[in-house]
């Protein structure tokens, strides 16, 4: 028998196993793992104002659901869809066919969609037609994207991106070839990214976000969440995975700050490394469900291998397993079924492999990284969601972030992204429960794991209000977890658009933070009807009138809202009257609405659904407001000044007196807008 070495082991394994062990450390557990798919600020509020409490609204969606039992597909998957309306379903382009489409991003009229391999623009000026501009070609897991101007950043975390682009990889454990971090792109001619710098970091870039920070035009920052393992110092100087309290620029519980001149974007660089992490323990965390500890013992029986991290038996994927297990044959020279002894060899360099990872690391420790950070430049605060915990995060000096306040919840598994409100009173977590490759919508799954947490915001504190989880079962062959998503500007409302995987998508109202509820949906089948298989919704994202969905396996979907009872098309105009030149769902735009007849009739149709002024005085106000927009010039103005006196006034009787005083503020607007 050909003796093994570790280093030939290392050297056997891809790069999305190394990234699946590593990820498998660093949280604790296979959730928050997607690198293994296949395929007190001082800042004050918002400027805008704020919204009221909508309590009661009720919907009454079709019954049986029937986004349950769809029937299966890859592009003829059987559909359901309520309030929205799918305009199209673009599949990916010939390069990008069975890889995994990531992120999205905004600017112009172009989407551009990340993928595990690249980024495709899209040219979406026609939403029933999108157009390809470009694919390109450069690997990196996963790719995750932001804009700003001129510039493409997009993020790079897997062992096998290359800093030339190159698709055959890096195999070597060191080298100097090796991506892990920032690319930047000059996207001033569209159809031709020009890649002009990159920006290392120790742990690569799982996600990042870009700050566009108030009375700094000649910079962006970008923080960086990177989740992978610290790389060798032989490979990026000053790397060093040692606890802090050992080595005080030790590369763990810190974020990267990298500042990215607008005038010399190739001068970009870490300027700061803040640890928003200090003094935080480890979170309370639940343990497996009675249907995963079967699955587990199912598993046992079938022979897959388990590895020990933090005192939890976890299976590794199958398909992993035995790509392991095969290697090991091939490296010792051997033939045929790997036998007890390889077994024994791998389940030994697995175990060197965790131990090397956690060297240092305090079991009772908090998080050494965030998945995400949502940064929310009009009231200086960002919401952290870093793996088990949620933070609230002061960025009103933008290389040095501070925390301001840290929760934990037992029921949830994986923090995983953020999106506050428009007025920045409340925010809203999701949990990764299973990382994004597993069942979790299963009627068997509880509806507080895998689900959003929704928390108001009191000063420097959040304070807990309930939970939302996707309503409608989901079979096991469905990777299903709240996943990406983006607030529509509907005014006087919270509604956001959010993907569940193979969830499909979901409209939320969370205006009452207490009762959030779903009011659209729109949901597939599953891509495979034996087995599980990756596909669904990465992100969701509203942009400029429309709704985007990035399909991990199936392309790209443009939607749009179709009104109801629970959304008139006077809330959908006022919606698609804001007009954005630019979008990062990371760095949260705060929305605000120009003087339109559509803004004031959208504010009357929801006094009308929640009974806050007569049904005598709506239409009163209603005839007014057309005969107002019948006339033109002093007249128009003259009507409008004094229909917004009046229903000023029916404020002090109203049961939702600061809704009336929006209409009246919309009135007004009018008047002075000269409409």
């Amino acid at each position: 028998m050909i003796p093994v070495t570790k280093g030939q082991v290392r050297m056997q394994f891809s790069e999305r196993f190394r990234t699946l062990l590593a990820c498998v450390v660093a949280a604790g557990g296979l959730a928050g793992c997607a690198a293994y798919r296949s395929a007190e600020s001082g800042m004050g509020p918002a400027p805008a104002a704020a919204s009221p409490a909508m309590v009661g609204l009720r919907a009454n969606p079709p019954t049986p659901d029937p986004r349950v039992g769809l029937a299966p597909g890859l592009f003829d998957a059987g559909e359901a869809a309520w309030n929205l309306r799918l305009v199209s379903a673009t599949p990916p382009t010939e390069p990008f066919v069975g890889k995994t489409n990531s992120d999205l991003a905004f600017t112009g009229p172009y989407a551009i969609q990340g993928n595990y391999d690249g980024i495709q623009i899209w040219d979406i000026s026609d939403p029933a037609n999108p157009e390809s501009v470009i694919t390109y070609v450069c690997p990196a897991s996963q790719s995750d994207v932001s804009v700003y101007e001129h510039l493409l950043f997009v993020s790079g975390e897997g062992f096998g991106g290359r800093l030339d682009c190159g698709e055959q990889g890096v195999q070597e454990e060191v080298s100097h070839d090796r991506l892990r971090g920032i690319r930047i792109f000059d996207i001033s001619d569209i159809t031709a990214p020009e890649y002009v710098a990159n920006v290392q970091t120790c742990r690569g870039s799982h996600t990042h976000t870009v700050l566009e920070h108030p009375g700094d035009d000649e910079n962006v920052y970008i923080y960086v969440s990177g989740s992978a393992p610290v790389r060798p110092a032989d490979e990026l100087a000053g790397c060093s995975a040692a606890p802090p309290n050992e080595d005080p620029n030790s590369a763990l519980f810190r974020i990267e700050v990298i500042r990215v001149p607008l005038a010399d974007p190739a001068s970009a660089a870490v300027v700061s490394s803040p640890r928003i992490f200090e003094d935080l323990v480890a979170p309370p965390r639940h343990g497996p469900t009675a249907e995963e500890r079967a699955e587990m013992e199912e598993a046992r029986a079938q022979g897959a291998f388990f590895v020990e991290v933090m005192g939890q038996q976890m299976a590794l994927p199958p398909q992993f397993a035995t790509m392991m297990l095969d290697s090991m044959v091939t490296l010792r020279g051997g033939e045929g079924a790997p036998t007890a002894q390889d077994t024994a060899a791998l389940t030994e360099f697995v175990n060197e492999m965790i131990a090397e990872q956690m060297a240092g690391i305090d079991p009772n420790a908090g998080p050494t990284q965030c998945h995400d950070i949502t940064v929310y430049p009009a009231i200086g605060l960002a919401g952290g969601a870093c793996e088990g915990y949620g933070l609230l995060i002061d960025i009103s000096d933008p290389e040095n972030p501070r925390r301001l306040a840290a929760v934990a919840d037992s029921n949830f598994s994986y923090w995983h992204s953020a999106t506050f409100n428009n007025d920045g009173s409340a925010i809203l977590f999701t949990d990764e429960w299973g990382g994004g490759g597993s069942p979790k919508c299963r009627a068997s799954d509880p509806m507080e794991w895998g689900a959003n947490a929704i928390f108001t915001i009191e000063g420097t504190e959040m304070d807990f209000q309930s939970y939302f989880k996707l309503p409608a079962p989901q079979t096991p062959e469905e990777n299903c977890v709240a996943h990406n998503g983006s607030l529509i500007p509907i005014p006087g409302r919270d509604i956001m658009i959010q993907g569940w995987y193979q969830g499909g998508i979901s409209l939320i109202d969370w205006t009452d933070p207490a009762n959030p509820v779903e009011i659209a949906y729109f949901d597939r089948g599953p891509v495979n009807p034996d087995r599980m298989q990756m596909g669904g919704s990465w992100s969701v994202y509203w942009y400029n009138g429309v709704i985007v969905n990035s399909e991990i396996a199936r392309g790209l979907d443009i939607f749009e809202l179709a009104p109801s009872e629970l959304m008139t098309q006077n809330e959908i105009d006022a919606a698609n009257s804001v007009q954005l030149t630019h979008l990062n769902s990371q760095g949260q735009p705060i929305f605000e609405w120009p003087a339109t007849f559509a803004l004031a009739h959208a504010y009357l149709d929801q006094l009308e659904r929640h009974r806050g002024l007569s049904a005598a005085r709506i239409g009163a106000i209603r005839e007014e407001l057309a005969g107002a927009e019948e006339v033109t010039g002093s007249a128009r103005s003259g009507a409008l000044r004094s229909l917004s006196e009046a229903v000023g006034r029916d404020a002090a009787g109203s049961g939702d007196a600061a809704r009336v005083r929006m209409l009246a503020d919309a009135v007004r607007a009018l008047a002075d807008a000269g409409m």
